[in-house]
């Protein structure tokens, strides 16, 4: 009704790295946005936040994707590498549950990315909208820090 008191979405980084469009990830369901649109981050740090306020709703058992609802209704997928589903969990640590309710900021996963390369994997990381979420990367192929804002701009 008033749109003008609408608070802004915040979306923070969920992880340390270089911020990439999805169309530049490693592999077709991604880069083809078979499971929607999104971004990548190549990680350069260990601990993976949830981007927004909301509720854990996946916890994939392999640990190397979260689903997340957002209060207000966005749904996105963290996931961590490319076919790290392989590894059976092995150099994840997940620190939330299904269910859990998140704060933009708070810890999901600690992963030891020396190990996923070590097992040959790609450990870009995507940020995945199934519902196909309208949005613009602010600076795309720049450094960005985990819980820094500004990196996406919803486009309403």
């Amino acid at each position: 009704m008033f749109g003008f008191l609408k608070k802004k979405e915040v979306f923070l980084c969920p992880i340390d790295g270089k911020i990439l469009p999805i169309g530049e990830v490693n592999d077709p369901v991604f880069s083809q946005e078979m499971m929607g649109p999104g971004f990548a981050v190549v990680p350069t740090s260990k601990v993976v936040v949830a981007p927004m306020d909301g509720e854990v709703v996946t916890v994939f058992p392999t640990s190397h994707a979260f689903g997340i609802k957002s209060k207000n209704g966005i749904e996105m997928i963290i996931h961590i590498g490319i076919d790290t589903v392989e590894l059976n969990g092995k150099g994840f640590k997940p620190l939330v549950k299904q269910g859990d309710v998140v704060k933009a900021g708070d810890a999901l996963v600690e992963v030891d990315f020396d190990v996923l390369k070590s097992e040959g994997k790609d450990p870009t990381c995507m940020i995945i909208f199934p519902n196909k979420e309208k949005f613009s990367i602010i600076k795309s192929h720049s450094n960005v820090t985990t819980g820094q804002d500004n990196i996406i701009e919803f486009n309403k």
